[in-house]
């Protein structure tokens, strides 16, 4: 067969390769380079929770589960998230383990979408949420949020946005790359646009743990969800996981909570492509929610103090930078040294050794800023605004 490339899928033909990911091959092998780049704790998942999984290997339990996941499990989900979100949720027919938030995402798109439906979403965004549209055969329709509104989403943008063919509106918040919140009275302008033209929200709340209070970062803010609005739990998807709060990325493992119409319709799919998350990892992620709130706290308190350092390193160089309110990742604004945000990466990299993502990777209104993550040690933190100054000092 001499043209491979012609039977590839076109709806595939068309999404290109993640851009963190193909910055990052430029990264392997080099032992030099202080990376900021990848959005990963920098921890690893506290003890008594591997050795959940230990257990759960040595005796045996390597089983399939229910395609739901462990009723235990779920039951568990839905005490946290009862207590932390507001909504209770049917653990037996509300809530679906998925892996990782990725899955439950896809699933969303999968089971939501018909041919053309559009979906709307903000910018700068996590990298998947654009492909994962298009790949269910739904139209992205881009929000684009600014430095100058602390990336927050205008409810006003999002009407401007909505058409006869609008199906779904997609939140992060805390948002990947920005680490931004979105203001309560816009979030309850956008819950009244859903109801208005009764449309579905699919929240990703992946970072609601990872949020900060600059006045007491001992204080542990509070986390206003959408799906706490009058009217949204009937016509929310509320996706979360264990990945960035616990340390446990590659347990992959996430969940879904929402009606069981669309559970269930979730399910479906995840029945054929996925039958069931890891029951190790599962077996984990009940002992997380049982007996992991601690190492959470001490963990997001570090992630503060990080925050702090870069926020006032930044300030030191002159280099513009909003404060995030959550997550862990600051979006600083390079756009006065005359470089694309690719350029400033690539040039911080050759030149420095520092890696941080450039904020194209996001969509297009990242231009002028890059990502630079948090979720490593002090030390190197440090040592990275030295040459991060050091750089921007030749750029005149």
């Amino acid at each position: 067969m001499n043209n491979l490339a012609s039977k590839i899928s076109r709806q595939l033909q068309q999404i290109p390769k993640s851009g963190i990911r193909d910055f990052f091959e430029l990264v392997q092998g080099r032992d030099d380079v202080i990376s900021l780049g990848v959005g990963e704790p920098d921890f690893s998942a506290p003890w008594h929770i591997r050795e959940a999984a230990i257990y759960c290997l040595e005796s045996g339990n390597t089983a399939y589960t229910s395609n739901l996941g462990l009723l235990s499990l779920r039951e568990e989900i839905s005490h946290y998230v009862a207590q932390y979100f507001g909504p209770v949720y049917d653990p037996k027919t509300e809530i679906l383990v998925t892996v990782g938030v990725s899955e439950a995402l896809d699933l969303a798109f999968r089971a939501l979408l018909n041919p053309g439906d559009e979906v709307i979403y903000h910018e700068p965004c996590y990298v998947s949420y654009s492909p994962s549209i298009v790949m269910a055969y739904g139209k992205p329709v881009t929000v684009h949020t600014r430095l100058e509104d602390n990336f927050a989403l205008r409810a006003s943008d999002v009407a401007a946005a909505i058409t006869e063919r609008t199906r779904v509106i997609v939140l992060n918040f805390p948002t990947n790359p920005t680490g931004a919140i979105e203001p309560v009275e816009e979030l309850e302008k956008i819950a009244k646009l859903a109801v208005e033209h009764d449309l579905i929200v699919i929240t990703d709340e992946i970072y609601s743990e990872l949020i900060y209070d600059d006045s007491d970062p001992s204080k542990v803010p509070s986390h206003t969800s959408i799906v706490s609005f009058p009217g949204m739990r009937e016509r929310t998807i509320l996706l979360h996981g264990f990945s960035k709060a616990y340390a446990m990325t590659g347990f992959r493992l996430g969940y879904a909570c929402a009606p069981n119409i669309l559970t269930d319709a979730m399910m479906k799919v995840h029945q054929y492509s996925m039958l069931c998350a890891s029951i190790i990892a599962q077996k984990a992620g009940i002992e997380a929610l049982r007996n992991g709130a601690a190492e959470v706290e001490k963990m997001r308190h570090e992630y503060a103090l990080r925050r702090n350092l870069m926020l006032d390193g930044f300030a030191r160089i002159g280099i513009p930078c909003f404060p995030p309110g959550g997550a862990f990742y600051l979006f600083p604004d390079i756009s006065k040294f005359g470089l694309s945000s690719k350029e400033f990466a690539f040039g911080l990299l050759e030149k420095e050794s520092v890696a941080v993502v450039p904020g194209t990777a996001f969509g297009v209104s990242g231009e002028g800023c890059v990502r630079a993550c948090y979720a490593t040690g002090r030390a190197e933190l440090e040592e990275a605004l030295v040459r991060i100054e050091r750089f921007v000092g030749t750029l005149g």
